[in-house]
């Protein structure tokens, strides 16, 4: 780039860049939604311009079309074909098919111990002569496929806390179709985290659980705790909340795609297939960051001609899933545009309910740069709930930053402990104040959670519900529905 003409043409986007983003923002009387839906359009036209994008002024891409005479254009020309191929026959990426879910990817030995019409229950198999008294239950969203928590033994959630002790419950959520159009968000409650509850109650008697939702799966966790507490069901013994929204004010730029024409088409879409398929999302999200998800792939893959060989993590983000009709309509209308949630007018069986009742210790991890769901967003759990709280910042995003591998050398975190009456810290100060720790962030829910179980620890439980054989080997059908 500091060649000319390529620093010129380089120079002159990052001008065009900051004057678009000086006349976008800042300007008198234009409010905060409409001047961030201008300031994004205007980056993703700009993204669409970039001088990187173009064969002539990629100095990169011109020197390789030179010194291969053209074979990196033949190539990328081979790649969209084959890309555009995929996309209509609906398959995954080049080289998804090594991935392979029960064989390379969820993996780790468990059984289904129970199903309804809308989940199965997976039991771990114990992997210590002893375990904690407190089983785990992580309830993941059903926007996307559960085995993100079991990917590969190396980045597995599930056998992380296997290995250290807990006997762990998954939830995998049914691909819903059109038979499944009227389910609705109070029916994944029901049938879902509380089901679950239900059966493990019935394996390990008497034990109260570590709840884990994981994305929308965390904030149905909060739904369902928040109505427990208010009935005066326990059985909670502590919540922890991975890149969890329960204040959808500051959602980030997801909510320049949420107003009320937006939904009313969403609706409109549904209503005449029943769901929405995981394609009509996949664009939504990808906008979110164009640059890195579309653009870079672009230049990759079509201009230098290199196929990025496919990954365990891009292989599953092609596993994609649906969405009931009912259920979407409810989530985005209730909790993204009117935030009912936070603001105690979501009702449970007729009654409004509030975070306020949760008086479980909680265990609320952001990841920097969640696109998803903002870290300061996140945060807002402290407005929403006196308990105590631990708040834990980790670097990565929404997907990469929870799946921490003990072995990257990257990995950072930041961790402190709101004590009930304590004063409130801006998120800002608080990431300023919070010292930064090297490392996974793994190690330090470990210990959180075995600082908030009972010393008593016995032998594992047995497998399934009593008097009953288990239905099948994990991860069980449900994932496997296309």
């Amino acid at each position: 780039m500091e060649q000319q003409p390529f620093s010129f043409f380089y120079q002159s986007f990052l001008l065009t860049q900051q004057w678009w983003h000086n006349a976008t923002t800042g300007v008198s009387g234009v409010t905060p939604q409409n001047e961030r839906a201008v300031e994004f359009a205007s980056r993703q036209l700009l993204d669409v311009f970039s001088p990187s994008n173009f064969l002539l002024t990629n100095p990169v891409a011109l020197e390789a079309t030179i010194r291969q005479g053209g074979q990196n254009l033949v190539n990328g020309w081979l790649h969209l074909v084959e890309d555009i191929q995929a996309e209509i026959a609906g398959r995954g990426p080049a080289g998804a098919d090594k991935f392979r879910v029960g064989r390379e990817l969820a993996t780790t030995p468990g059984k289904v111990v129970y199903r309804n019409r809308l989940m199965e229950l997976i039991q771990y198999a114990p992997a210590t002569e002893e375990v904690s008294a407190e089983p785990v239950l992580i309830t993941p969203a059903w926007i996307m496929k559960y085995y993100i928590l079991d990917l590969q033994p190396h980045n597995s959630v599930v056998r992380y806390l296997v290995d250290h002790g807990h006997t762990v419950f998954m939830i995998s959520w049914k691909n819903p179709d059109e038979d499944d159009r009227d389910l609705s968000l109070d029916d994944y409650r029901v049938l879902g985290p509380m089901a679950a509850l239900g059966a493990i109650s019935q394996i390990v008697p008497g034990a109260r659980v570590h709840g884990v939702g994981y994305c929308l799966g965390g904030t149905l966790l909060a739904l369902a705790a928040a109505a427990m507490a208010r009935k005066g069901d326990n059985r909670f013994k502590s919540l922890s909340f991975l890149a969890t929204q329960v204040d959808f004010e500051e959602a980030g730029e997801l909510m320049l795609f949420i107003n009320e024409k937006q939904i009313a088409f969403l609706e409109d879409l549904m209503w005449q297939q029943g769901f929405l398929d995981s394609r009509q999302m996949a664009g939504a999200f990808q906008l979110l960051r164009s640059s890195d998800l579309i653009w870079s792939r672009v230049v990759r893959e079509y201009l230098l001609g290199e196929r990025e060989p496919t990954s365990a993590l891009m292989a599953w983000n092609a596993d994609g899933t649906r969405l009931p009709y009912r259920m979407h309509s409810e989530y985005l209308e209730r909790l993204f545009l009117h935030n009912d949630l936070a603001e105690g007018r979501y009702e449970v069986e007729g009654e409004p309910i509030s975070l306020l009742d949760i008086e479980t210790p909680l265990f609320v991890v952001g990841t920097e740069t969640d696109h998803v769901a903002p870290w300061r967003s996140t945060y807002k759990f402290h407005n929403l709930t006196g308990a105590e709280l631990t708040f834990l910042l980790t670097n990565g995003g929404h997907n990469a930053g929870i799946m921490s591998d003990l072995q990257d050398k990257w990995r950072r975190y930041q961790v402190a402990v709101r004590l009930p009456g304590q004063h409130h810290i801006d998120p800002d100060r608080w990431a300023q104040r919070t010292p930064v720790r090297e490392g996974s962030w793994w190690p330090e829910w470990s210990r959180w959670l075995g600082g908030h179980s009972s010393d008593e620890a016995s032998a594992p439980p047995t497998m399934g519900l009593p008097g009953e054989d288990p239905i099948g080997d994990a991860p069980g059908a449900y994932v496997l529905r296309r």
